[in-house]
């Protein structure tokens, strides 16, 4: 038994599907058959042998490769589902039903559409089907779904700038904490911290193991001189390794002198902040030597 990893159209992730006696290339259309029903998809991963154990695992699977007649159906779609939003759309505005429409989906065969929708509470949408069923003359499905998925869905650029882990290859959502970035030490400010969705970063769970078994120490802030300013010698010492290690396991680098402007500014003004020093104790002692003659 032979399995490959398709993309499919809706959402835009690669799937595993059992692929038995049919040669696919790399980006070759192909009609695979989901729970959903019958969908676009191109292959990613071209078929290669599986285990059984695996294979038994796996419903969906790859129907055929794709023909003009499935790329000209598949490019129809679009415009068909952007009607069948609007007129759900339309007929949630008659009933004032307290949802917001994220996006529909319809199967190659036009036998079901999918429409994704968020709301805050439970929505009695039994009318709304029954509405849009007469309409379209498909079978309705209404999914609700968290604002984590709508991004999913929706797709985006992250505050990296690259595109959204969920909507490329992010598969499961795990819970996302406010100690995990006090851990890190990063900003407990959840609008610095948060995606298009709302909720927490995803990626702060990435490294957060590390973080906890302490193997990576948190950034620390850059110190500070009297003043309010960086002190640039003090931050260039980077001292590598914990304090339970032994003295050979460390390494310690120091400011190179006049490393730096506005370290030699530092200097400088220290040095004329000592000789303004001694200037006063002069005078004071002069004063002092000139009244005791005096007396």
């Amino acid at each position: 038994m032979n399995i490959a990893r398709i993309r499919l159209r809706k959402p835009r992730r690669v799937l595993s599907f059992l692929c038995d006696g049919i040669p696919l290339e790399r980006d070759e259309p192909c009609i695979v058959e989901s729970d959903q029903g019958r969908e676009w998809g191109i292959c990613v991963l071209p078929p290669e042998p599986c285990s059984r154990e695996m294979a038994e695992k796996l419903s969906a699977r790859v129907v055929r490769k794709a023909t003009a007649e499935d790329a000209d159906s598949c490019a129809a779609l679009d415009a068909e589902e952007k009607r069948a939003q609007e007129a759900c759309q339309k007929h949630v505005d008659k009933r004032g039903l307290p949802m917001k429409l994220v996006d529909a989906e319809y199967t190659l065969d036009r036998h079901k559409v999918t429409i994704y929708f968020t709301a805050e509470n439970r929505v009695d949408f039994r009318e709304l089907v029954r509405d849009l069923a007469r309409e379209l003359h498909s079978r309705i499905e209404l999914r609700h779904i968290q604002v984590r998925d709508r991004s999913k869905l929706i797709g985006g650029l992250g505050c990296c700038g690259r595109v959204l882990c969920c909507a490329s290859w992010l598969d499961d959502f795990v819970p996302i904490s406010m100690r995990m970035a006090k851990c890190q030490n990063l900003s407990l400010n959840p609008g610095k911290i948060s995606g298009q969705c709302g909720r927490l970063l995803c990626c702060l769970n990435y490294e957060n193991e590390v973080y906890e078994r302490g193997e990576m120490r948190a950034a620390k802030p850059a110190p500070r001189t009297a003043d309010n300013s960086v002190d640039e010698a003090s931050m260039a010492a980077m001292e590598d390794g914990k304090n339970d290690k032994p003295p050979a396991a460390r390494i310690v680098v120091a400011a190179p002198p006049q490393a730096d402007g506005n370290v030699q500014k530092g200097q400088g003004g220290a040095q004329q902040g000592q000789k303004a020093k001694g200037k006063k104790k002069r005078k004071k002692r002069k004063k002092k030597k000139g009244g005791d003659a005096s007396s």
